[in-house]
């Protein structure tokens, strides 16, 4: 049920936002792969002409095994639309990064945290300062099928930050990518215009960014 949900919300992104001659950024996770393979049919259908740029190895092997045109950030550094899955969703369309839940405030329902890349020499000072700073807890990811920690694509380390209350979002974010040896947060602020929820009853739900 859960994976036609995000099927269907998939779709209506790639029907509602892709065009001819884009150049599209195509993000990573579950949500992403209905996404690609929507895009795929649409550019074989209509003989579209659209470019794609991955955020990740996963996206890159998505866009290749469907037989989209790959390029990158060097080529084609301004992207018309991006589309990418998100953990979490509130009120202001800020994301955590990742699987589909709809809220009013962040962590309502995702209680994994927001993930942290790090660079690996760093992890324990950073740890140390997020939890000092900003309170919760901050865990190193670790890999599930070989022992050790989750590695990222460009060879970091994943910490997994579970805060204790809500927070002014783009404050926070701001600070933390300030800790040294913090690379980027799964933070999505001011970032996504329009967010597709796939819901139960098998309607697909749309939330606005609002008016300033």
């Amino acid at each position: 049920m859960a994976e036609e949900a995000k099927k269907r919300a998939a779709f209506a992104a790639v029907d509602k936002h892709v065009q001819n001659n884009q150049v599209l950024g195509i993000g990573s996770g579950s949500t992403i792969v209905h996404a690609v393979q929507r895009l795929a049919e649409r550019v074989k259908e209509e003989n579209l002409t659209i470019v794609c740029i991955p955020t990740s190895f996963q996206a890159r092997q998505l866009i290749l095994q469907n037989g989209l045109t790959l390029s990158d950030l060097d080529r084609n550094p301004e992207l018309d639309v991006a589309i990418d899955g998100a953990d979490e969703v509130d009120s202001d369309l800020n994301l955590i990064k990742g699987g589909g839940k709809k809220s009013d405030s962040l962590g309502e329902q995702w209680k994994k945290g927001v993930p942290i890349e790090v660079i690996p020499m760093a992890y324990v000072p950073v740890t140390k300062a997020l939890t000092k700073k900003f309170g919760g807890v901050a865990e190193l990811r670790m890999a599930v099928n070989k022992a050790g920690p989750v590695v990222t694509d460009n060879g970091n380390f994943i910490l997994d930050w579970k805060f204790d209350k809500v927070h002014e979002w783009r404050e926070v974010n701001s600070a933390i990518k300030m800790i040294p040896g913090v690379v980027e947060t799964g933070l999505f602020i001011d970032m996504a215009q329009r967010v597709y929820f796939g819901m139960e009853d098998g309607s697909v739900s749309v939330r606005e960014k609002p008016p300033c």
